[in-house]
């Protein structure tokens, strides 16, 4: 106990000592006799928990020990996980065993053209990441499984669906944590050198290169830095994590459709919110490596404009890392409530951004929007013929009404710059109540894939008749009717769109 600066007989602080810092615990292996009992609880009250293999009394109870006191009748293939799980061990992987180089150095790399091994997601196939908890039982730490062809298994150039599923379980595992950890395979990836990632969620985007395919990389791997990577940054939240990577196109689907299930359930925890209820905010700068002055500031009526964070994500993710990407803001003094636009939130961005920008609004696309990066789920646009705006979602791979389609609107507003007439956003924050107010809000839509209509048209139907509108969703031309403005104008006007009839939207 000399370490520990305790003196002898102290017992109290023997045993918070013992609990805090020294990780042992008791494996009595076959009959428990009288002596074993005794020592087991000795063992007990310095902190250290007894796992047996045979069914003496259990004591569940916690308080002494860090989780249960005595746990027993576990089989010896299982009773070593069983001892680490109640002793509160913590795995710690101290450099992650990838056959490619692996550092934040590498964040923002490009992999393009001819360059290109395999790529996924996109748009060009199907792709989903998905992290969700488990019972204890039901993980096996480490365990990384590829569930259909492998980069060995398809030639240069090759594209495949892909669905990365991250189970998790730990004894302080909740749900409102999963989002955050999903959140960080985006960055976490692209740590690997000459591995590229844009996106989340199910529009996400991966390209592995030729060089990173020769030097050993395989799709494996991905889940290799997820359990190394997530174990370092958040160890403290779980205990265990397993990696499915799929790779069949119908295991894709199946996860693609159960992940949109649960995102749906993320989504609706933040209705009944309002901007107003809160004064704190929260940032995510997780895409600064490919858009450096983009700041998001999350709000209860904005979500991210990737999709996958809302405030309450964020307030969980800065109460895990408290020196991560998502740090609380406060709006401070109100510069324009219309559209949306506070003194403390300036001062956050204009610190973050390094100076590169000094203000935003959260409610307009006309008068100085926010910054957007390259993961935005859609973006939307200003159309002056029709007085209205459009949005497109990155799925979406057609011609718009603005003249550009989703990837060439990207790459000119997504470098993080505050553009007038463009902003990113995301597909839920379309029907929040504070989307565009300060331009007219969703009675200004005029213009969306139909793939994105038949997505959102419960909620954009639900909204729309808060507004008095109900038949707005028949009234927003798609790309049936048209891809121009000159096509979609007799639609809106034979539809009797409000938009016509409101004032400009760029008076």
């Amino acid at each position: 106990m000399s370490f520990g600066g305790v003196e002898a007989g102290d017992f109290r602080k023997i045993l918070i000592y013992n609990k805090d810092r020294i990780f042992a615990f008791a494996l009595p292996l076959g009959y428990v006799t009288d002596e074993w009992y005794a020592n087991a609880a000795g063992a007990i009250n310095w902190g250290f928990p007894t796992i047996a293999d045979t069914p003496i009394p259990e004591v569940l109870p916690t308080g002494i020990t860090t989780y249960e006191h005595v746990v027993s009748n576990i089989p010896h293939d299982k009773i070593v996980a069983k001892a680490v799980e109640v002793r509160g061990l913590k795995v710690t992987v101290s450099a992650v065993p990838i056959p490619v180089a692996f550092g934040a150095a590498f964040e923002g790399e490009r992999v393009r053209g001819e360059d290109i091994y395999l790529e996924c997601g996109g748009g060009r196939t199907a792709m989903v990441e998905w992290v969700s908890s488990k019972r204890m039982d039901e993980v096996e730490d480490g365990k990384v499984e590829v569930i259909g062809p492998e980069l060995t298994d398809v030639s240069a150039g090759s594209k495949l669906p892909l669905a990365i599923v991250v189970e998790v379980a730990g004894r302080n595992m909740q749900d409102d944590y999963e989002p955050i950890l999903e959140r960080q395979i985006h960055h976490l990836i692209n740590y690997a050198q000459g591995v590229m990632h844009i996106g989340q969620r199910d529009i996400a985007w991966i390209r592995v290169s030729k060089q990173a395919v020769e030097k050993g990389f395989r799709l494996s791997h991905i889940g290799t830095l997820i359990h190394a990577k997530l174990h370092q940054d958040f160890g403290r939240i779980f205990d265990k994590l397993q990696v499915r990577l799929y790779t069949d196109k119908d295991k894709v689907s199946e996860m693609v459709e159960k992940a949109r299930a649960v995102y749906r359930i993320r989504d609706a925890r933040i209705e009944g919110m309002t901007d107003e209820t809160t004064d704190m905010y929260y940032s995510c700068t997780l895409c600064q490596s490919f858009a450096p002055s983009h700041v998001c500031v999350i709000s209860p009526e904005r979500t991210g404009l990737c999709g996958s964070y809302n405030w309450m994500d964020c307030k969980a993710a800065y109460e895990i890392n408290p020196t991560g990407p998502n740090q609380p803001v406060p709006k401070g003094e109100v510069i324009d409530a219309r559209l949306g636009q506070w003194k403390g939130v300036n001062e956050f961005v204009f610190k973050t951004s390094r100076g590169k920008i000094d203000h935003y609004n959260f409610y307009s696309l006309v008068n100085d929007p926010m910054t957007t990066c390259g993961c935005c789920e859609c973006i939307a646009a200003v159309l002056p013929m029709s007085n209205g705006i459009m949005t497109v979602n990155r799925e979406y791979t057609g011609e718009t009404p603005c003249g550009m389609k989703f990837t060439t609107l990207a790459g000119t507003i997504g470098g993080g710059i505050s553009t007038p007439g463009f902003v990113g956003h995301g597909k839920y924050n379309i029907t929040q109540r504070k989307f565009v107010v300060g331009d007219g809000a969703i009675l200004r839509m005029v213009w969306m894939p139909k793939m994105l209509k038949e997505e959102i048209a419960e909620r954009l139907k639900s909204r729309a008749a808060e507004l008095g509108v109900p038949g707005l969703l028949d009234m927003i031309a798609d790309e049936t009717v048209g891809v121009t403005e000159e096509a979609i104008l007799p639609f809106l006007q034979a539809k009797g769109h409000p938009a016509l009839a409101m004032a400009p939207i760029l008076g």
